[in-house]
């Protein structure tokens, strides 16, 4: 039955950032299909909650409270993953974000810290998995990237660097670790999310409804759009595919033509 490649019985998945937004919906998300999932931030509160969650659904899962960018974070991660359940199966790569400021205002820690969460941190994370995913017969990485990592936007130099970086490294890391480890990557477009809401919508009326109009399907991405498309590139039903940057945006990032550019903006104008 085709509906049973998608299922994680008997599988441990990581899923870092799990403590809100994406993360959260995705940890739930893998639960739902079988996953005992390990829940990590550095928020314990964050993590116990969604852990709950899971629990009250019926599933299985354990929150570890770390940070990603510390070699002694990630350590804490693989080892008390292997010592609650014995094996590792799936790491979803979800902690980033910062990045975001003026040009004129970027410093070298500032870049340094960007690059650390949203590109070193998953690599470094992922090279420790894959050899407990070898010994489980073999497992499935899936980065969280950003439409950042190809569109332009003033003020996210160091947010979009890192996230371009962190594609490439998924590619590359999908060839050096096959076949037994697939390696792939969302490339995430506007998602409403504790974030977004707080930092966009609150902060400019009305631009929902222009970001709405500009996404070819007519909506906001929600974080349930995200934890669907990692489920698949998790699962079986994802077998035959690795090293590819798989868009879930609505459209949104998408190679417009001059007369297309036009009408939309007349239609968000006239709106």
């Amino acid at each position: 039955m085709i509906l049973d490649q998608f299922r994680l019985d008997g599988k441990v998945a990581i899923v870092t950032g799990a403590g809100k937004g994406i993360g959260a919906f995705t940890a739930q998300s893998l639960a739902e299909v079988g996953a005992t999932v390990v829940c990590v931030a550095r928020t314990a509160s964050d993590i116990e909650k969604t852990a709950g969650l899971i629990d009250q659904m019926g599933g299985r899962a354990c929150a570890i409270v770390a940070d990603v960018t510390s070699e002694s974070g990630r350590k804490t991660i693989i080892d008390d993953t292997l010592s609650h359940y014995g094996q590792l199966d799936v790491l979803v790569n979800n902690a980033g974000g910062v990045g975001h400021c003026a040009t004129s205002a970027i410093t070298d820690q500032h870049v340094f810290d960007t690059m650390q969460v949203n590109f070193m941190a998953p690599v470094y994370l992922t090279r420790a998995a894959v050899p407990f995913m070898k010994d489980a017969g073999g497992g499935a990485v899936v980065n969280i990237s950003s439409g950042f990592s190809r569109v332009a936007n003033i003020g996210s130099i160091p947010y979009g660097a890192a996230k371009a970086a962190q594609e490439q490294a998924t590619r590359m890391m999908a060839m050096e670790f096959s076949p037994e480890v697939r390696i792939n990557a969302i490339r995430v477009g506007a998602i409403l999310t504790p974030n977004m809401q707080k930092n966009l919508l609150d902060k400019f009326p009305g631009i929902e409804e222009k970001l709405s109009a500009w996404t070819p399907v007519g909506r906001i991405g929600k974080p349930q759009d995200i934890a669907a498309a990692v489920v698949y590139l998790a699962s079986n039903a994802a077998s035959y595919v690795t090293g590819k940057i798989l868009d879930v945006d609505g459209g949104m990032i998408i190679e417009r033509s001059l007369m297309e550019i036009m009408e939309t903006a007349d239609r968000l104008h006239g709106s």
